[in-house]
């Protein structure tokens, strides 16, 4: 029999603890809390879980923000899905920049919470499947998937994991014009009811990174998705 899936969630609210650790269970998570930083950081000194629930507002010396780049710059690349109040859209392009792989507004569906950590977790261990040489390449856009490394004409590029994942997808179809809900399909691997903002912003981050003082790659197309390709001479 398989072990369960473990999860840290990390909320200094006594009842969302709770809540989430009631629901994650039934849905066959095995379920570690943290209510502030030190504990976060305890646990995950001594553990490593399969996903972490991470909320942005947390007591203790610290934030969720603090929590992430320290597990980050561990060279963790544990998937993070972070909390946030439904205003705060400074903290959701903050986490993801960070490093954070997903994030859920407050108040949130524990049911969406469960169904997105999952599919965290299948992205996480490679259910995409790899190319046959472990290469993808356009112009001087290089991806080595067993290395999990990115090279731009010969310079290193780090990206998270989901960017990662993002830029894999892409060069798999270079060209093509991939729509939102293809990339959220495939990247994702669930929908988020017509919320593409989280595209936006990993597409976003991810220009920032490849196409920086080069040749642009990254293409939106206006109304219908994203392409990369070189630049129409």
């Amino acid at each position: 029999m398989n072990s369960p899936d473990t999860v840290l969630v990390v909320d200094d609210d006594a009842g969302i603890r709770e809540l989430m650790a009631s629901a994650l269970r039934f849905a066959g998570f095995e379920v570690h809390l943290a209510s502030d930083v030190p504990q976060a950081l305890d646990h995950l000194s001594r553990h490593t879980p399969d996903v972490i629930v991470l909320d942005v507002g947390l007591p203790g010396g610290g934030d969720g923000f603090d929590v992430l780049q320290l597990i980050r710059s561990r060279g963790n690349t544990v998937p993070v899905l972070f909390l946030t109040s439904r205003d705060a859209i400074e903290d959701r392009v903050r986490g993801l920049r960070l490093g954070g792989d997903d994030y859920v507004t407050k108040p949130f569906s524990v049911v969406e919470v469960g169904a997105r950590l999952h599919a965290l977790i299948r992205r996480a261990r490679g259910s995409a499947g790899a190319a046959d040489d472990g290469v993808l390449r356009y112009a001087d856009l290089e991806l080595d998937e067993r290395r999990h490394l990115v090279r731009r004409g010969g310079e290193r590029v780090d990206l998270s994991p989901t960017e990662f994942r993002l830029l894999r997808f892409l060069l798999s179809h270079p060209g093509h014009v991939m729509t939102r809900s293809q990339i959220l399909e495939a990247v994702w691997q669930y929908d988020f009811g017509g919320d593409s903002v989280v595209v936006e912003r990993f597409v976003s981050n991810l220009r920032r990174k490849i196409d920086h003082g080069r040749e642009p790659l990254l293409h939106t197309v206006r109304g219908v998705g994203y392409s990369l390709r070189r630049p129409a001479s």
